[in-house]
C-alpha cells in the first residue's frame, strides 16, 4: 500500500517515525461524461483567464482569494512552514474512552505503519498501551492544507487512525424529531422488540453492494450487445395504517423470511401423539369403573384374611374332636378287660 503521508506521532517525549496509509477503499463504478450523439469524451481543459491559453498541471499552483477579487499565491514550501507542531506531526493530546466519541464525528480512516526498524519498539508501545487501558487516543495532524483532528485506535496489531470533524463542524438536530407529541404504548414497544430479535444480528461480512452487482450485469449485457436484464417488480403490500397491525404483520413476515414458521411446524409434527380410538377409550373407561380402589382392595383382603382362619380354626377344632371320640372308645374298651380279668381271679 502506497503512503500518502510521512511524519510522526508524538506520544509525550516519544517520536515514532510512521507512514500514512488509505486503509479504506472504493469500489463504486464511475462512468465518464460523453457527447450523446457520437459516444466522444467530454474533456475539461484548464485555461488561464488571462493568458487565454490552457496551462499544464506543472503551471498550477494555490492560492487564496481576498474578499475584493485578489489573490495570494500560497506556495508548498510556505505551507512547510506553518508555525504549528502538527505540520509533520500527529500529536497525541488525550486518552478517552471509545464511547466519549460521537460517530457523527468520523471521517476518513488511515492506518499508521511504522517507519523503519527504529520506530518498531516506540509503535509496539503505543499499541500495547491502548490495548491495556481500553481507550483511544485523541490526536491533532495537519493533512491537505489543514490541521485535522483524529482518533488513534488499536485494529489487529496495527494502529489505525480515523479522522474526526471537529465539534463545530457537527451540526445539532435541530427540527429533525417529529413536532407532535406521540406517545407509544407497552404492547407497539413489545412489538417492536419483538421484531428486532426476530431479524436479529448480522454478520457485516455477508453485506455487500447489490446495488454495484446490478450495475456491472447491466455494463456487462450492454457490452456483450445483449438486453439488460430488467428489474424484477417489488412485491406490493397492503397499504397498512394501523401501527400494530404493521408491527404484527413485520413480525410475521421476519419469522417466515428465517423459516421459524417450517421449523415450529415440524417440531409439533415430530410431538403429535395418537389418540385411542372412542371403542378403546370407552373399555377403558369401564374397566377403570369397574376396578376397586386401594381402600376398598384392602378391606377385602383383610376380610379374606379373617375368613381364612376362622376356617382353619374350626377344621382344627373339629379334627380335635374326631380325635377324641376315637380315643374314648378304646379306653372303655381297656376299662372292660380290664373288670373282667379281676373278676375270674376272685
Amino acid at each position: 500500500m502506497r503512503s500518502i503521508w510521512n511524519g510522526a506521532i508524538s506520544f509525550g517525549l516519544v517520536s515514532i517515525p510512521i507512514k500514512l496509509v488509505n486503509a479504506t477503499e472504493s469500489h463504486s463504478i464511475s462512468f465518464r461524461q460523453v457527447h450523446t450523439e457520437d459516444n466522444g469524451r467530454i474533456r475539461y481543459r484548464k485555461f488561464c483567464e488571462l493568458e487565454d491559453r490552457e496551462v499544464t498541471q506543472s503551471e498550477i499552483g494555490k492560492g487564496y482569494e481576498e474578499a475584493d477579487g485578489t489573490i495570494v499565491p500560497i506556495t508548498d514550501e510556505d505551507l512547510s512552514h506553518l508555525p504549528i507542531p502538527t505540520a509533520r506531526t500527529i500529536e497525541i493530546v488525550a486518552f478517552v474512552p471509545a464511547d466519549r466519541i460521537d460517530p457523527l464525528q468520523m471521517d476518513a480512516a488511515y492506518y499508521l505503519a511504522a517507519s523503519g526498524a527504529p520506530a518498531a519498539k516506540p509503535y509496539t508501545l503505543l499499541r500495547e498501551a491502548l490495548k491495556r487501558s481500553n481507550k483511544v487516543a485523541i490526536a491533532k495532524y495537519a493533512l491537505r492544507g489543514r490541521e485535522r483532528l483524529g482518533m488513534l485506535r488499536v485494529v489487529g496489531d496495527a494502529i489505525a487512525m480515523h479522522g474526526l470533524l471537529w465539534p463545530d463542524e457537527v451540526r445539532a438536530p435541530e427540527g429533525v424529531a417529529p413536532d407532535a407529541d406521540v406517545r407509544v404504548r407497552d404492547k407497539e414497544l413489545d412489538l417492536a422488540d419483538a421484531l428486532m430479535d426476530t431479524l436479529g444480528e448480522v454478520d457485516l461480512e455477508d453485506l455487500h453492494d447489490e446495488y454495484r452487482e446490478a450495475l456491472e450485469e447491466v455494463v456487462a449485457a450492454k457490452a456483450a450487445g445483449e438486453t439488460p436484464p430488467e428489474t424484477p417488480e417489488p412485491a406490493k403490500g397492503g397499504k397498512v395504517l394501523d401501527l400494530m397491525a404493521a408491527l404484527e404483520k413485520s413480525v410475521r413476515a421476519a419469522k417466515e423470511s428465517r423459516g421459524e414458521d417450517a421449523e415450529r411446524a415440524e417440531t409439533e409434527e415430530a410431538q403429535v401423539t395418537t389418540l385411542p380410538s372412542k371403542k378403546s377409550a370407552s373399555g377403558a373407561r369401564k374397566t377403570a369403573a369397574k376396578r376397586p380402589t386401594a381402600k376398598e382392595a384392602a378391606t377385602t383382603k383383610k376380610a379374606a384374611s379373617a375368613k381364612k382362619a376362622a376356617t382353619a380354626k374350626t377344621a382344627k377344632k373339629a379334627t380335635a374332636t374326631k380325635s377324641t371320640a376315637k380315643k374314648t372308645p378304646a379306653k372303655k374298651a381297656a376299662a372292660k378287660k380290664t373288670a373282667a380279668s379281676r373278676k375270674r381271679s376272685a
